[in-house]
């Protein structure tokens, strides 16, 4: 277990005598109130802050970050409150405190909405102050290195969170170390028999490597020496992660991959020439590859990454990729923002770093805007996308844009406006279509018409959050102004069918009865529910009509019955509530069950109840919380469609016969096709059934046909 003195001599080289007290005031705190608390390890709680501040101090951080990672705990797993942490150690250290404790005290419906909502709050504070996100890193490191003790779904779960949202922030804050460990870790539970399979062949070329290491390394270090040039060379394995990254998308075996090493220059000097003339050293020492060259320096990627990166063909005719860099690009690289901390001795960022801490920022808090968990969690893992295209403007500026970047995500980079007007786009003065996609060095410019808008197709083009989430802002205002007109007109014939005049209402007192009712705040909030579909217009009416329609004298419970006799919707009924009229009832696509078939109803956002067979396999990875019972309770006569293919020897006429007998049992056909191959025929119908039994009468029957071969009733149109 990490000691404490182990964490102030670390702390004690650079920060002064009062911050080392504070740090280990912050230790005997915590170490009280977790007192008796254990680890799924078995270990007590303790050794879990202890490491997560271990970590940030080997990265230098600042007391107030070094004493949250002590302390992050302690609200969410102990009876501490925030006002006790800021009276002990400060407004600073309460506020990073509270923003990393997580939202274990709130209800929500499902695992995808808490994780959702933990990276929302996680975001909104770290728009505030860049630490929490340090701290939240280190304190998933340690999980990581732990995660062996935890069941077997929650490790994969756990470990699949942190590769697709983790190991990203890491990178793009800049923090290398960080990033390649959260991957390596990761990678080690999502895919167990790559890891340990991978793992055991690098570690049997381990000796032949590392001799060969030493080799070049000697080789370029002389070299540089005769050119009187301060450096250190470096030479190691590349991390797993990144092995098996190559491997699976160049479609490669192990032996194939040639740069299992990754050599890195790095300079003594602060110069970026001195970097470009021991690029021209190594190349006349040994061949370059072609294709292989990128110069992070003049073009630094979105994290503010910068190196020289070159293949070679090196000794024994083996390529390998040598990085050239300064010390200061070098501390970037590995430590990212941590590198040059704001709070260390009141020292400011340069412009750069103030420049991507700010991108940072802004990619975090358009997510903010999604309320939606699964489009959060969605447009989350894209913001943080990791490669990249560069494009120049026409002015010559250099834009960032993550790959498969289309026109329109430029155009929504230079203003919102741009983006909703544009029309068209040129690439180095050629006309292009809006979704073509941006390569390396292209200079763009779009065209705009002033009354254009977006179009929905848009958002298969676009991969900027900024351009989705513009896109969709505008579409969902459009959708609300439609709905606000349907709404009304429903509304309006509704309340006209009962001889009522729907202005009337709004304007009475009871309007706000129904506000409460169907749970909106104002009225073009219902009106725009019942235009959605998501509230029925006979649903409203009927908050009017419960007192108007009953006499005086009635008791409470006959209202009460009177309003419950609507019949099933489509011939559905839920289970246990006599009444489900004003909620809508779709039935599924993918399965399209009909009365006889054994059926669960799904309650949707917006949809109302869909209605599925049983054993759709669909139904399996929903949430089974909102899962529900239904069944039939058919009291009119509805009619479903049902696809049935019918497989059989291709003759004259057939078609005609088989929609003969279909007709014969008054069965409506919608849609029917037929495709012939090799002599046989493949019909395709789509008919209004009634129920099961209809259905299973009409298929005997066409089985009876001599030319017919199979029939099945397929469960998607």
């Amino acid at each position: 277990m990490l000691r404490i003195n182990d964490i102030i001599d670390k702390a004690q080289t650079y920060l002064p005598q009062e911050d080392l007290e504070m740090i280990e005031k912050a230790y005997i705190y915590s170490a009280s109130v977790h007192q008796g608390q254990v680890r799924l390890s078995g270990e007590p709680y303790l050794t879990h802050p202890m490491e997560v501040a271990g970590i940030l101090t080997n990265m230098k951080m600042d007391a107030a970050t070094i004493i949250s990672g002590l302390l992050h705990d302690t609200i969410e797993d102990t009876l501490t409150t925030v006002e006790q942490i800021e009276k002990e150690f400060g407004r600073d250290v309460a506020f990073l405190v509270g923003g990393l404790t997580k939202l274990s005290l709130i209800s929500f419906g499902s695992q995808e909405e808490r994780q959702s909502e933990n990276f929302r709050k996680m975001i909104l504070a770290m728009s505030a102050d860049i630490r929490i996100l340090l701290v939240r890193l280190a304190d998933r490191i340690h999980n990581m290195r732990t995660l062996q003790y935890q069941p077997n779904d929650k490790r994969i779960y756990i470990a699949r969170e942190t590769m697709d949202i983790y190991a990203p922030l890491a990178n793009r804050l800049g923090i290398n170390s960080m990033r390649m460990e959260l991957e390596d870790l990761s990678f080690q539970y999502i895919a167990p028999d790559a890891y340990n399979e991978l793992s055991a062949r690098v570690a049997k070329t381990n000796e032949a490597r590392d001799r060969y290491t030493e080799e070049v390394k000697s080789i370029i270090g002389s070299e540089l020496e005769k050119s009187s040039i301060k450096c250190r060379v470096e030479g190691r394995a590349k991390h797993l992660y990144s092995i098996y990254k190559k491997m699976h998308e160049q479609h490669i075996n192990f032996d194939e991959v040639y740069d299992l090493i990754a050599f890195r220059v790095i300079l003594d000097s602060d110069k970026d020439k001195t970097c470009y003339e021991v690029l021209s050293i190594v190349h006349a020492l040994w061949k370059p590859v072609p294709g292989r060259f990128k110069d992070y320096i003049a073009m630094p990627k979105a994290n503010n990454y910068q190196s020289l990166h070159t293949a070679v063909i090196g000794p024994y005719g083996e390529r390998m990729e040598i990085q050239i860099r300064t010390k200061m690009m070098h501390e970037w690289a590995e430590k990212g923002i941590a590198a040059h901390w704001r709070y260390k001795e009141g020292l400011s960022f340069k412009n750069s770093e103030e420049n991507q801490i700010k991108k940072l920022r802004e990619v975090m808090e358009i997510q903010h805007e999604i309320k939606d968990p699964k489009e959060f969690m969605s447009n989350l893992k894209l913001a943080l996308f990791p490669e990249e295209v560069y494009v120049f403007t026409p002015n010559g500026d250099v834009k960032s844009f993550p790959k498969g970047a289309t026109p329109i995500d430029f155009a929504y980079s230079i203003h919102t406006d741009v983006g909703n007007q544009c029309i068209g786009a040129k690439v180095n003065k050629s006309i292009v279509p809006l979704k073509y996609k941006l390569q390396n060095g292209e200079t763009v410019e779009v065209t705009t018409q002033t009354g254009h808008h977006p179009s929905k197709d848009w958002l298969k083009y676009v991969v900027t959050t900024r351009a989705i989430s513009k896109i969709r802002n505008w579409i969902n205002l459009e959708e609300k102004k439609s709905s606000l007109t349907l709404g009304r007109d429903l509304l309006e014939k509704e309340f006209k069918r009962h001889n009522l005049k729907f202005g009337n209402y709004v304007k009475s007192e009871e309007i706000k009865k129904v506000f409460i009712e169907c749970s909106v705040n104002h009225l073009d909030d219902l009106i725009s529910q019942v235009g959605f579909g998501r509230i029925s217009a006979k649903r409203v009416v009927n908050c009017f009509l419960a007192e108007e329609l009953v006499d005086v004298s009635e008791p409470v419970t006959d209202k009460i019955k009177k309003k419950k006799t609507a019949s099933p919707s489509m011939g559905v009924s839920l289970s246990g509530v006599e009444d489900i009229e004003d909620i809508m009832v779709n039935f599924a696509k993918c399965c399209n069950p009909i009365p006889g078939d054994e059926i669960s109803g799904y309650i949707s956002r917006g949809r109302g109840i869909i209605v599925h067979t049983k054993n759709c396999p669909y139904m399996k990875k929903m949430d089974a919380e909102r899962i529900v019972g239904v069944e039939w309770n058919v009291r009119e006569e509805y009619t479903y469609p049902v696809h049935i293919k019918v497989v059989c020897d291709d003759l004259k006429g057939i078609l005609t016969e088989v929609s003969s007998v279909i007709s014969s049992f008054d069965i409506n056909i919608s849609y029917a096709q037929i495709e012939t191959v090799d002599m046989v025929a493949t019909c395709n119908f789509v008919i209004d059934i009634n129920n099961l039994q209809q259905l299973n009468q009409v298929s005997s029957a066409i089985r009876q046909l001599k030319f017919v071969k199979s029939i099945e009733r397929l469960r998607h149109f």
